[in-house]
């Protein structure tokens, strides 16, 4: 069950404008309630990563330190280098929605932002969005890049 005396707010990074407007979302939102933020990056090899002699990423290619990298940017941009609210960063391994599911299995709140780094233009949500939705068993609050008054402070 999660604390309510002092929420932990789970929020999916993972660089685009988008996870962005929901990291920054879900930081307002912990200074509001009292909460801390933890912020999730996944991350795996490339889906044809050496199947059927598939050119081979360069050896220094590192997914988990790159997601980290991303990570730590997003978070430095948005709650800056002293936040108001306490930050936890995490970098995990797998799938970015099992990954999520997981991280906030005791979380107060699921944060994530409408589409990543591999949306569509025009669909309203992503896969990791639609999968969140889908299967958390905490509430879950899908932040929709570019829409005017995106912060949690906003009635409407």
């Amino acid at each position: 069950m999660a604390n309510s005396a002092n929420p932990r707010i789970v929020v999916g990074v993972d660089g685009s404008p988008a996870s962005e407007q929901a990291l920054r979302w879900a930081v307002d939102y912990a200074r509001l309630a009292g909460g801390t933020v933890h912020a999730v990056a996944a991350w795996e090899y490339p889906a044809f990563y050496g199947f059927g002699g598939a050119s081979v990423p360069a050896p220094e290619f590192n997914p988990e330190e790159l997601a980290g990298r991303i990570l730590s940017e997003a978070v430095a941009q948005v709650a800056g280098a002293r936040p108001e609210v306490p930050v936890i960063e995490s970098v995990l391994p797998g799938n970015a929605a099992q990954a999520l599911l997981e991280a906030s299995g005791a979380a107060a709140l699921l944060v994530v932002g409408s589409r990543g780094r591999g949306g569509f233009a025009g669909a309203l949500l992503g896969s990791v969005s639609r999968h969140v939705t889908e299967h958390a068993t905490c509430p879950v609050v899908v932040v929709r890049h570019g829409v005017a008054g995106g912060t949690a402070g906003d009635a409407g």
